[in-house]
This record gives C-alpha cells, structure tokens and sequence, in this order.
C-alpha cells in the first residue's frame, strides 16, 4: 500500500509537471483580467520540443480564426515551394507567349517584383494565354459590402497591380494608376469621398470632401480582357490574347522573392497575396485554379496530425466560415517551425513591438506571432522565446467581444506575460 501510495504522488508531480495551468486555473486567471469580460477566449500553450501543453483552456473549442488562416495558407505554401513561379512562358514563332501561375506581384502598389516587370519591358508581342479555371473573384463567407476596400481586391488567376485602382492628387486634377480608369471618373458632390459602382469599373468622387494628401486603393472589376488592356498600356508593347488552348513546353521564371512574399503575408497580414497563394498552389498541383478543390486536398493531406478537422474556406481568413480550434493551430504552428526552422520564423513573423501588426503589442518580449481580427474577434498565435532560450507555441483567440480592440489585446498581453514569467 506504501508503494502504491508514493508511485501516485510520483505520477500526480509527473501530470502537475507536463501541465503547469489547469483549466481551473486559467479560468481563475481570465476572470481577474477585466478585458475578457464576457467574451469566448480559448488558449492552449506548448513547448516546440514537447507534445503535451504547459496551458490549455477549452482548446478543442472552434473559434473563428479571422487572419490566423494565413498560417494554414503559409504552410501549405512553404510545404509546396522551395521558389515561387512568377510566369508560364514560351518564345515561338516571333511571339512571347505567357500565361498565369497565380502570381501577385506584377505591378503591385506595396510589393512591385521589378524582376517580373523587367521581364515585360521586352521589345516583344505578347501573347497571353488565358487560364481556364473561372476563379470565383470573392471567396465564400466574404462581406457583400466589401467589394470597395483594399482588403477584398478580387482574386483573378493574373493579378496586376494588385488588382487595385491608385488614386492621388488634388480634387481638381485626380490621377489613376493605372490610367486606363481616369475615364471612368464622375463628380458626385452628394456623395462619399470616391467610391466604385458594385457592378462595374466606374468611379465616383465628391471634390469637396477630397484632401490633398489622400492616396486610396479601390479594387477594381477583373477579367482576362481587363488585364491584357492594362498590361499593353504599361509595357507599350501589343498584347494578344489566344482563347483557344494551346499546349506549349513551357517554361518557368523565378523571381526569387520568397521573403517578399512571406513577410507581406504574416506581417503585412495582405489578404491577395493570401489568396494569391492558395492559387498558385492550386496550379501547380491541378493545372487549374480551384481554391476549393486545393483546401480539400490539403486537409486530407493533414488529417493524419491534425487534432481537429479545419472549417476552412478561403486562404486570407476574411470569411466568417473559417472555423478553427486553438490546439490545431499550434498543431500547424510545429508544422511550420519543422519545415522553415526559427531563423525564417524570426525573419518572416512580425516581432512583438517592432514588425507587422505585433506593432499593436508593445510591451511584448520576444515574440513571433500572427494576430487575426474580424470585428468582434481578435487572436493572436505564433511562438515565444524565453529567456533561457526555450521556445513554445501559443495560441490565444477571443471571439464574440463587443468592447474596443485595444482592450483585447491588453487582456492578451497580460495573460501571455502571465505565461511567459511562469514557463521561462
């Protein structure tokens, strides 16, 4: 019976040991956190090199991911690529001719690859090759009111300037980029500042309202047409356009921008380059661009190590359809940290107070993380490093709150201070 009794003890320090927070505990903790007040918060905390949580509360709970999406669309990228195709190409018959992979970056207003547009500025008729995937230009779950804000620019299986129209200037000389849209400017005095009609590429601004110093990027209407007009104009070579299929050995140009891409994912948080990606990897792997088909495939791919099925739907986390559990994000979180190693972590994550969108997170140490926000959600999951340099995997997601953002984030901080003093 003595033995009995010693080998319990044993096991209880052994369970205590492997899980420093009981549910019990953090609960007890989030109550004296006046932020999370009336919110649904699930956490669950693991050190890279172990399997079981130090944390964990109501980790199994489904939570709406908002941008922590982008972590799936990262790993999946990163599992895909070793380099990233900008271009499909083939010289025959005194023509150029190209086709899409998905890329985003040609022309883009934040992240111009001048490797791909240096490729353009050769003297050359071009002949464009059209996918024959019909890319849905919104993704499921995605706000039918969004269609005027940056972040919901259309996907397309050639995006070109970021599928954004620039507009700058004074309220009596407005300039676009690309120009092709200065025509398809109205004055409205009654109306907002500039705004796009829902169902076509024609744009409204009120003068009076105008600032000077204002720069807004409008998403515009795509489709094949569109983009060989835009491209002809820009390079001022002639772009034609072969809607019969053609099969071709084509050839593939790398621009090498890897970390480009990566950092405007994770720290730019840039919802085309998200779904950008997912097409991409949807052409490499089908020939086609089927977001849909692409996710499927990957969550079965997954399912051998994945704790809990993903509700997963688009690649940026602008659908409210996107359902995920926290311990399937630290899950995908080991996943990436095994594939990129945590040099490329360091360089590719917002840093906690210096990069990215952990700019919102001052106070934070040595932090490497991906925060997500739909209005009244907000997560925060990445890694952490310790003092004495060990790492771990985190993942903290509030849903449902009516307060300010900043609050939330407060609450973060301090529960995740709580953990990083208690698991050094």
């Amino acid at each position: 019976m003595r033995l009995s009794f010693f080998s319990f003890l044993f096991f209880l320090s052994i369970s205590l040991f492997g899980q420093q927070f009981s549910e019990r505990k953090i609960r007890r903790i989030i109550k004296k956190i006046p932020q999370f007040e009336k919110v649904h918060i699930a956490v669950s905390v693991v050190p890279l090199n172990q399997t079981k949580p130090k944390a964990s509360y109501q980790d199994k709970h489904y939570m709406t991911p908002a941008s922590n999406t982008k972590l799936l669309t990262f790993l999946a990228a990163v599992e895909k690529f070793d380099s990233l195709p900008a271009l499909y190409y083939k010289e025959k018959d005194s023509l150029l001719h190209f086709k899409a992979t998905g890329y985003p970056l040609l022309f883009h207003p934040y992240y111009p690859d001048s490797t791909l547009a240096a490729f353009f500025e050769q003297k050359k008729i071009w002949k464009y090759h059209p996918s024959a995937s019909k890319m849905k230009p919104q993704g499921p779950g995605w706000s039918w009111d969004d269609y005027s804000y940056y972040y919901a620019a259309e996907r397309s299986p050639f995006p070109i300037f970021g599928n954004v129209v620039q507009v700058f200037g004074s309220a009596s000389d407005l300039k676009f980029l690309p120009q092709a849209f200065e025509k398809e400017l109205l004055v409205d005095s009654l109306g907002a500042n500039l705004k796009r009609d829902k169902f076509k590429n024609q744009f409204r601004y009120n003068p009076e309202t105008w600032k000077t110093q204002d720069t807004l990027y409008k998403p515009f209407i795509t489709s094949d047409t569109l983009f060989a007009r835009l491209l002809e104009q820009q390079i001022r070579q002639p772009v034609k356009m072969e809607e019969q299929p053609l099969e071709l050995p084509w050839e593939v140009l790398y621009t090498h921008q890897e970390e480009l891409l990566y950092k405007a994912l994770l720290q730019d948080s840039d919802n085309g380059i998200a779904e950008a990606l997912l097409a991409m990897i949807s052409q490499s792997h089908f020939e086609k661009m089927d977001i849909q088909k692409t996710i499927d495939t990957l969550q079965n791919q997954w399912s051998t190590w994945l704790p809990d099925p993903l509700e997963w739907v688009d690649g940026s986390g602008i659908s409210r359809y996107n359902l995920v559990t926290p311990r399937a994000l630290i899950a995908v979180l080991k996943k990436i940290h095994q594939r990129v190693g945590w040099q490329k972590i360091q360089t590719y994550f917002p840093k906690s107070g210096v990069s990215g969108t952990l700019t919102a997170y001052p106070n934070l140490k040595n932090v490497y993380a991906k925060t997500g926000t739909l209005r009244h959600n907000h997560n925060l999951s990445g890694y952490w490093e310790s003092q004495k340099g060990n790492k771990y995997a985190f993942s903290i997601m509030v849903n449902h709150y009516t307060t300010p953002t900043q609050g939330i984030r407060e609450g973060i901080s301090k529960l995740l201070h709580l953990f990083q003093k208690k698991l050094n």
